[in-house]
């Protein structure tokens, strides 16, 4: 049974930073690339940042500074550093683990940020 577990949400003032986990099993971690998407209220659900199984990043013009994605395959488990967050940050995160083939998700992680 595959599953995809996000943690480290919360609320957090603006410019506050918070560091996001998804930790997977019943997959082969290393094969998969892992994304990090989000959805505010009322909005699409959007691409935030990928990495591939070898380490290449991918950014979204929102998160290109300010987030960091990183993958420890012994621990089979992706990251998101969030850091100068914005009240416009606000949304469920969740992860994703995608091949050709397939593609699983997580239950998401809500991260609120308010003064």
């Amino acid at each position: 049974q595959v599953q995809l577990v996000e943690s480290g949400g919360g609320l957090v003032q603006p410019g506050g930073s918070l560091r996001l986990s998804c930790a997977a099993s019943g997959i082969i971690f290393s094969r998969y690339v892992m994304d990090w998407y989000r959805q505010a209220p009322g909005k699409q659900r959007e691409l935030v940042a990928d990495i591939t199984s070898g380490g290449n990043t991918n950014y979204a013009d929102s998160a290109k500074g300010r987030f960091a994605i990183s993958r420890d395959n012994a621990k089979n488990t992706v990251y998101l550093q969030m850091n100068s967050l914005k009240f416009e940050d606000t949304a469920v995160y969740y992860c994703r683990a995608r091949t050709s083939w397939t593609n699983y998700w997580g239950q998401g992680t809500q991260v609120t940020v308010s003064s």
